[in-house]
């Protein structure tokens, strides 16, 4: 490889949300004293260092010294524009483009753009837990239509999900793919069916997006608005450099919203939240990224495989009776541990007091992750081990 993502980069003392958080102060659900020394295995957050040309540009531009107002240059919208269609398929124009500190905020933003208060929106538990804050920050209820786990993999419920889209307030969907935490790539006929769904009974689709360069060998991710015109014309799409190339603290993240309406009445929330352009390192990052970014994630995904694939083989050994879910897309893994610890409570504190590793927990994510434990594959396959380790020593 021409990377080095063995290498381990010592974060704390930097500021870092993953490294330096206080365990105590950040954890749900903690009434008993934390190690300050847990291992954190967490946020969704590489510890790989950035690819050395997004690095180098970053560098360049500081050297130049000055940081006043900035616009978002032609180049940046053209990188964008490539990287989709170069990487998933999907021609976007540069119109379509608007941009966001986060998927977060966007989701925020789209509930105040597209619902009335007591409107109410679809997920699909398990699912990221920011997406219940969104919706009830905004005074909208939320349904929640609940995948179906199937053994070791998890489908949507197609009749179900017409049942909450037909009532009367369902006014949006919120599309988590890949999906996060459960590592689903969902199929082609997966979203033409859902989205028929949403198109027949009046839904809008946000789609976050955020996870689709991280995709694993034999799976394609799909942009939902780039199935057909009407999906497109209905949806808002978020995409980030920032999972696929380390660079959340920018806060580069791109809306695509093909649908003039649609995009003016997002454009009104930002506006009216006093929102402009992002700031010029991101800027600068984002375009370099989406430009000369192809051969660092290329190595990225193929690094990532392989930590499942160890992840898999020393669970095995280490703890046989928990069950790694299959990845298919995202670099995070999802473990069942419910034959180990039946009481999700138990199991948090055991890992975090016991084994001193700091896991996200899956009850967090909904419905259906009670027993769960979400681990994050991107981190040197040293520090992977290290967490295993922990891991079965919380059950010694």
């Amino acid at each position: 490889m021409a990377y080095d993502f063995d290498k381990v980069i010592d974060r704390r003392g930097t500021s870092c949300s993953k490294w330096d958080a206080d365990p105590n102060k950040t954890i749900p659900g903690v009434e008993y004293p934390v190690d300050r020394d847990v291992l954190p295995v967490w946020v969704a957050d590489m510890d790989f260092e950035v690819a050395p040309e997004i690095t180098e540009a970053l560098a360049e531009r500081v050297r130049h010294g000055i940081f006043g107002y900035t616009k978002v240059p032609d180049a940046c919208y053209d990188a964008i524009i490539g990287w989709q269609e170069r990487r998933h398929g999907w021609r976007i124009k540069r119109e379509w483009i608007t941009f966001t500190p986060g998927a977060v905020s966007a989701a925020h933003m789209a509930m105040q753009a597209y619902c009335q208060v007591g409107d109410t929106a679809i997920i699909q538990p398990p699912v990221y837990y920011p997406f219940y804050r969104t919706v009830h920050n905004n005074g909208g209820l939320l349904s929640c239509s609940c995948l179906r786990r199937s053994g070791s993999r998890y489908e949507m419920d197609f009749d179900d999900f017409e049942r909450r889209a037909a009532e009367d307030r369902t006014t949006v969907f919120i599309l988590c793919s890949p999906h996060n935490p459960i590592g689903r790539v969902w199929r082609e006929e997966e979203l033409e069916r859902v989205g028929e769904i949403c198109m027949r009974h009046g839904v809008r689709v946000f789609a976050d997006e955020l996870h689709c360069d991280i995709v694993m060998p034999g799976y394609r991710h799909i942009p939902f608005a780039g199935l057909n015109p009407e999906f497109a014309a209905h949806s808002i799409t978020v995409i980030s450099p920032s999972k696929t190339f380390n660079l959340a603290g920018l806060q580069a993240t791109a809306a695509i919203i093909p649908d003039p309406e649609m995009r003016r009445r997002f454009e009104n929330v930002k506006a009216r939240n006093s929102l402009s352009d992002p700031n010029l390192f991101a800027i600068t990052a984002m375009e370099v990224a989406y430009s000369r970014g192809d051969k660092w994630l290329d190595e990225v995904l193929a690094y990532i495989k392989g930590n499942y694939d160890f992840l898999v083989e020393y669970m095995g050994k280490k703890l046989p009776k928990v069950k790694v879910m299959p990845l298919e897309g995202t670099y995070l893994a999802w473990m069942d541990f419910s034959a180990m610890e039946s009481d999700e409570r138990a199991l948090q504190k055991r890992m975090l007091t016991r084994g001193k590793v700091w896991l996200d927990e899956g009850w967090i994510f909904g419905e259906g992750g009670a027993g769960f434990e979400r681990i994050v594959l991107a981190c040197p396959r040293s520090t992977l081990r290290e967490a295993v380790d922990r891991m079965a020593r919380a059950f010694e």
